[in-house]
């Protein structure tokens, strides 16, 4: 097992709920551990088993790019997350860098990462969409959020991107063409 790092890109609509729902339970079917968490509370509410990334991972609330989270080697929180076979992160465009980059040191730590892997060596599933919410970071400018964003972390190189563009919303046969004209519209 090498791990690896993804991000589904998708805006609303296009599945990933159902793609992270669908992961999760082939995950834990064969009896292996899958993490849920998601950058709000309202979206690790739709997950099975979310939580806030914050409260699963100990993330600090102002981290910085020499912060760790708060777990402990060898609590039952950081047994959990290396018996884990998979971590899907919902929204996570909205985070700032070092809240990836906290977490990424802190597994390397608890899993013992002698190959320096990113998250060391787990599977990790990022995903969101970089045109809705992005770091919040009080009194900053444009050019500071961007650099604060997950795809300036040092970890982006080894993500791999994936996509999904069909609107399934819009494929519901329940709607009206105006309901349908009105969720793409929305949708954009």
């Amino acid at each position: 097992k090498k791990g690896g790092v993804f991000f589904v890109y998708g805006f609303g609509g296009t599945g990933k709920t159902f793609l992270w729902r669908l992961l999760s339970a082939a995950i834990r079917y064969r009896g292996e551990i899958c993490l849920n968490v998601a950058s709000s509370g309202i979206a690790s509410l739709l997950l099975p088993g979310g939580r806030t990334a914050h409260s699963k991972f100990g993330i600090p609330i102002n981290p910085d790019e020499f912060s760790t989270c708060t777990l402990t080697q060898g609590s039952d929180q950081a047994n959990l997350i290396k018996a884990a076979s998979l971590i899907i992160w919902d929204e996570a465009p909205m985070m700032s860098k070092h809240c990836f980059e906290s977490l990424d040191r802190s597994m390397a730590d608890i899993v013992g990462n002698k190959d320096n892997l990113p998250f060391g060596g787990k599977v990790v599933v990022l995903g969101g969409d970089f045109r809705q919410v992005l770091p919040v970071i009080h009194g900053a400018g444009r050019a500071e959020i961007v650099l604060a964003s997950l795809n300036s972390s040092y970890l982006w190189k080894h993500v791999k991107v994936l996509k999904l563009t069909k609107n399934m919303r819009l494929m519901a046969n329940d709607l009206s063409p105006g309901e349908a004209k009105d969720l793409e519209e929305f949708s954009k």
